[in-house]
């Protein structure tokens, strides 16, 4: 092909940032890892309803005959056997592995909705404030930066039991779906700041662009420019943003949990069973490590992809 002759249809598709992004996606080797370990534990929180009936053995099921007059389970490694392979919990006789499938769907589950709620909020502010300027974005800096100021778990310790006294009674069962509600706001709340910070940035430099200059001129109004012109120019930051905000919940879900402001009881979940499983350190390690390596893995994994992510799409972010 000339200098003078266009380039092929396929060619130019071959160079696009999508395609150039997914290249070298693909040629990262931790990429591809991070990238297959992610789907195959969301694949399985997904199919826990199906492991469930595969194994024979429910995350609310005791085996409490199998407990000595400890609680401690009969065997070695914790109960650990072709019937409970991670072990039986102490004192609760609960097969420990199915509280590990249950417990990863309940930290993907509300991880993955805070971080899209907060990717959502994020995106809806950040662009706002970057296109409008002025007093809208001096506004929503200050409440950004009143939102970054307030400490999030002292003000979570705070407002948790005080919501449930509101819409339960104090010896009334809390559900387990009010817990979850309250702790997807709380971290849209207070996680929506990094995603908007990012997006005024990007749009900062976008509003001056030739494209959208002429949709001004074609008068296009103020909705349409946001969302038909400056939104589709933002997805690499936007995705990034997700991808790292999951890792971020569901280390910040555990942790609640394991102060005891996470989820209740009977839900399955990897902060209150590490919690526990510390009275046991030294009789029963296994029931410390299975958790504890479970949600590393699960942390681990999406860190790694976030990161790779944002290489793929930003080479000039690799160090």
């Amino acid at each position: 092909m000339t200098p003078l002759e266009p380039a092929a249809p396929h060619e130019l598709a071959t160079r696009s940032p999508g395609r150039m992004a997914w290249r070298r996606l693909r040629r990262d080797r931790t990429a591809l890892v991070s990238g297959v370990v992610s789907v195959l534990l969301v694949v399985v929180a997904l199919a826990a309803p199906l492991i469930r009936l595969a194994y024979g053995v429910g995350p609310q099921d005791d085996f409490k005959d199998d407990l000595d007059r400890y609680g401690m389970p009969y065997g070695i490694s914790g109960g650990i056997s072709g019937a409970h392979w991670f072990g039986l919990e102490p004192g609760q006789g609960r097969d420990l592995f199915m509280q590990m499938v249950y417990g990863m769907r309940t930290s993907l589950g509300i991880a993955f909705a805070a971080a899209l709620m907060t990717t959502v909020v994020g995106v809806l502010l950040g662009i706002v404030a970057g296109y409008l300027g002025g007093w809208v974005d001096a506004i929503l800096n200050w409440v950004t930066d009143v939102t970054l100021a307030l400490p999030f778990l002292i003000f979570t310790l705070a407002v948790i039991r005080p919501l449930e006294l509101h819409f339960y009674g104090p010896r009334e069962a809390v559900p387990g779906w009010f817990r979850v509600v309250v702790l997807i706001s709380l971290f849209t709340a207070f996680g929506w700041t990094t995603t908007a910070r990012l997006v005024r940035g990007q749009v900062l430099s976008l509003r001056e662009r030739e494209f959208v200059e002429a949709a001004k001129a074609g008068g296009a109004r103020v909705p349409r420019i946001l969302l038909r012109e400056l939104l589709p120019n933002l997805g690499a930051p936007i995705l990034v943003a997700f991808s790292l905000a999951i890792p971020a919940y569901i280390t910040g879900e555990a942790a609640l949990s394991f102060l005891g402001i996470g989820m209740l009881e009977p839900t399955p979940d990897f902060g209150r069973t590490i919690f526990r499983s510390l009275n046991y350190l030294q009789t029963d390690p296994a029931y410390v490590l299975f958790p504890g390596v479970t949600i590393f893995v699960l942390v681990l994994a999406f860190n790694l992809f976030g990161d790779a992510l944002r290489d793929a799409l930003d080479p000039k972010s690799q160090r």
